[in-house]
């Protein structure tokens, strides 16, 4: 007998986390290797073949201990660890190999590679935790080159559409992830509740964009030959010269693999291509910089949504409209119909579900033909930890992402103690409120320093009140709102009417807001009103970091700032910040200051969700990119007056100056500078407003502390959150949290997030279906080893998919019992089954998580 060995098999079963109080029952991850001898018959001779496969278990644990109906309650307020230490690890197996060794807590990055897992495996104290919510893209410079005699093919948007075809998605996400990836078309996240509504349109994409290098190469060559170009020796020339295509290509994770191999296949058409391979530090200033300049035309971008989404119309607005206020986006050209389209969704301006479901379906193939960048695939990957660690994750986010990482990570065994993350980069890019680092790395820094007004349920990405205590929610009748969760009040209105008194737009001049009176000649009204209601004893309990108690002023800086950064008659005045105030002008219809103490605010709009939850405006002092108090923003707009340094890139780079940074750099000076003269001339910016909620000697407190504060700390970021910021080292790639000991929540006020509740689908049925016979599907549905409660199950639908792979039916499923669905195909669609393999595939949609669940069965249809 002869044996051999194959590749190894990676099988993902399930990676849940339950965290709860008293007794409890606790879904623990591992990952195992098992080895097994078969037997097979191969070319007429038997042989053993040994099988290894990794495997991610779970076990459910049951801890038996006194089970209490509420929290009990704790002897500490704020973070339950004393210090998190961030350190920078770019190399994902480096960091799985420090894990190991116990030099580092947590891995806040996902690992995909064969090896990395494999190293879990091997190392016997590492737990895992499946991140559903990061995806990977191709992004192109979409702009036309400033020196005419350098052409970059990727301004054509034919081309940038081509490597739709050109990359072969199922080969990445089997072959590159190994299997924890799926294929990706389009901007619909799958960790979200759109994936299961658009299930049809999704599919249906994905078979039009299916791979076919042959097509991808003939429209490349017909548009390159269309823009001037020549093949010469199998190269691609202009202007007498090679076209060098320049790959930013990320080295951290698989996007190493995913790069070169998209540059193997852009190779294959006849580009010669420059591989430039290096960190997200080394290559941010790079692509993020000047897109005419053409310094780079293509680059291997990542997203990591940090919630789970509920709605996500607001995709296409972001992903491919130049209302983003970065460089690159500032190239985008979208077609006029596609940005009425986009900005429809991002203001959910429709009637009703149907309509906003005939806009998806209009635009998903627009954003395919425009293609600012080419989705990849769709990561279901693990985040490793410490098994001495306990951690709250997000199904979407993972532990990076997760809105409240910091008020639950601690060690199983201790309060208190010390805790290092490693991430694959740490200051990514400088930190200020309106243009900063968007980097997740940053940001995960930020929301352990950060404690906004509503966090995202972590299973279900509706909003829960965190510094908010409730909300009222008015939405214009017939429009389709639902209401989930007790926090909030929804109801119905025939008209909503803008009080004269809500201030609607501002004067930069005179530096005042407009009333409705002032600016509406008759009366306006809105599709909804929310009022969100802070705790009476708000101004006593929450401080920024520097010590300053919150105030009225930090939310009305909020109100006033997009307003006047991009009024062209403000000293701040910043052109890269019109598009955004152009978007939210399109919709925001008023906000009024109802009560200051306690502090309740209602704002008119015209884009409510479809949740109530996530349709309430908090106005909480989160700017676009990080929180901000008034006073620290104030010494940024007068060093931004002064022409010393400016908020966002594009204005640093027209004039030649430092982008704003709290954290280092020269930044620092000027901020320094500017917090003496505010001191001295007990400077309130936007006085004529902000003076009547700001005294001068508040303002010179404020001053002072943020002073003291700068001197102890060597930075100016501010939040108002469990930990705060101790020590940046951006050199190094380090940064220290400090628990913040003023912090009013008890450090167990987020324990009582449990497993998410994600179904297990499974399809029962004859494997043979005769032609022109009726044909009847069981599908079962389980959750936690039981049946799916029906009441608990939002809908189960079906695709499906001919012997060619084209679709051919959508239809719902019938409910027969808990955890029981049953699919008839009748005698009219089998008829239209050629004879051959198909495919039946289940999605089931649960109001208990916005992931949807998916399953398949393949039958053989005869005559």
């Amino acid at each position: 007998m002869l044996k051999k060995s194959i590749p190894l098999m990676f099988v993902l079963l399930a990676s849940l986390v339950l965290v709860a109080c008293g007794g409890k029952t606790v879904e623990v991850t591992r990952i195992v290797t098992e080895t097994e001898t078969v037997t097979e018959t191969a070319e007429g001779e038997t042989i053993e073949v040994e099988v290894t496969r990794v495997v991610v278990e779970t076990e459910t644990v049951t801890e038996i201990v006194e089970v209490a109906p509420e929290p009990e309650p704790v002897d500490r307020n704020g973070g339950w660890l004393d210090t998190i230490i961030f350190i920078e690890e770019p190399n994902s197996d480096a960091g799985i190999a420090r894990l190991a060794a116990g030099d580092i807590d947590i891995y806040a990055d996902d690992i995909g590679s064969q090896a990395a897992v494999q190293a879990i495996a091997d190392a016997g104290n590492i737990n895992t935790r499946t991140q559903y919510g990061l995806y990977d893209e191709i992004f192109f410079n979409n702009g036309a080159c400033a020196d005419e005699t350098v052409l970059n093919p990727f301004k054509n948007q034919k081309i940038r559409e081509a490597l739709n075809w050109a990359i072969d998605r199922d080969y990445v996400a089997d072959e590159l992830y190994g299997g924890l990836a799926v294929p990706k078309v389009t901007t619909i996240a799958e960790a979200g509740a759109d994936r299961g509504k658009f299930a049809p349109e999704i599919r249906a994409l994905e078979a039009y964009y299916a791979y076919d290098f042959d097509k991808a190469k003939d429209i490349v060559t017909t548009e390159m030959e269309g823009m001037g170009a020549t093949m010469e020796d199998g190269v691609w020339t202009f202007n007498d010269e090679p076209i060098n295509l320049i790959f930013l290509i990320r080295i951290e994770d698989t996007r190493l693999e995913i790069g070169n191999y998209v540059a193997n296949q852009l190779e294959e058409m006849g580009f010669v291509v420059e591989r430039v391979e290096r960190t997200s530090g080394e290559l941010g200033p790079i692509w993020f910089g000047e897109p005419t300049e053409c310094e780079w035309n293509l680059y291997t971008g990542a997203w990591s949504q940090t919630g789970v989404a509920r709605d996500n119309g607001s995709n296409f607005d972001f992903f491919y409209t130049p209302s983003v206020p970065w460089l690159p986006w500032s190239v985008f050209e979208p077609s006029e119909e596609f940005s009425e389209l986009s900005r429809r969704l991002l203001n959910n301006d429709f009637a009703d579900t149907e309509e906003r479901a005939e806009l998806f379906r209009q635009i998903l193939p627009m954003a395919g033909e425009l293609s600012t960048r080419v989705w990849v695939t769709s990561r279901t990957t693990l985040v490793p930890f410490s098994d001495k660690v306990s951690a709250t994750t997000d199904l979407a986010g993972g532990i990076s992402g997760a809105a409240i990482w910091a008020k639950n990570v601690r060690f199983t065994d201790e309060v208190g103690g010390s805790m290092t993350i490693a991430l694959p980069s740490v200051f990514t890019e400088p930190w200020n409120p309106i243009d900063g680092s968007n980097w997740v790395f940053d940001m995960m820094v930020q929301r352990g320093v950060g404690d906004p007004a509503f966090y995202s349920d972590p299973n279900t990405g509706l909003a829960i009140p965190n510094r908010a205590e409730r909300a009222e929610v008015v939405v214009e009748t017939g429009f389709p709102m639902a209401k989930t969760l007790d926090w909030v009040e929804l109801s119905t209105a025939d008209e909503i009417v803008v009080p004269d008194d809500a201030w609607v737009d501002w004067d930069a001049e005179n530096q005042v807001f407009l009333t409705a009176a002032d600016v509406y000649t008759e009366t306006e009204t809105a599709v909804v009103k929310s009022t969100v209601y802070y705790p009476e004893d708000m101004y006593d309990t929450i401080s920024w970091h520097d010590g300053s108690p919150i105030s009225t002023a930090d939310f009305v800086m909020n109100m006033i700032h997009l307003f006047d950064i991009a009024d062209p008659v403000s000293p701040y005045y910043n052109e890269a910040m019109v598009s955004t105030l152009e978007q939210f002008q399109s919709s925001f219809k008023g906000v009024r200051i109802v009560s200051t103490d306690p502090l309740i605010i209602e704002t008119y709009s015209d884009a409510p969700s479809l949740d109530a939850e996530n349709s309430v405006s908090s106005w909480w002092p989160r700017f676009e990119q990080s929180d901000a108090a008034w006073h620290n923003y104030a010494i940024m707009l007068r060093g931004d007056a002064n022409g010393k340094f400016a908020f966002t890139s594009d204005k640093a780079e027209t004039n030649k100056l430092e982008r704003i940074n709290m954290l280092s750099g020269p930044s620092l000076e000027i901020m320094a500078s500017e917090l003496l003269s505010a001191t001295a001339e007990s400077f309130i910016p936007y006085a004529p407003t902000l003076g009547e909620y700001i005294t001068a000697e508040e303002a010179v407190a404020r001053y002072e502390n943020l002073s003291e504060f700068a001197r102890r700390y060597g930075h100016y970021y501010l939040g108002t959150g469990p930990y705060f910021l101790k020590g940046v080292f951006p050199v190094e790639g380090q940064a220290i949290l400090s628990r913040y000991t003023p912090y009013p929540d008890a450090a167990n006020r987020w324990d009582r997030f449990a497993a998410p509740a994600l179904a297990e689908v499974e399809i029962d049925g004859d494997s043979r279906v005769t032609i022109g016979q009726e044909a009847i599907f069981d599908v079962y549905v389980d959750v936690f080893d039981g049946p799916y409660p029906m009441d608990d199950i939002d809908n189960v639908s079906y695709l499906l998919f001919d012997a060619t792979g084209a679709q051919v039916g959508v239809g719902n499923a019938e409910a027969i019992e808990d955890g029981l669905w049953s699919i008839t195909l009748d005698t009219d669609t089998t008829t239209a089954l050629a004879e051959g393999s198909n495919r039946l595939e289940v999605v089931v949609v649960s109001k208990l998580v916005a992931l949807p669940s998916l399953g398949e069965y393949q039958f053989v249809t005869a005559p």
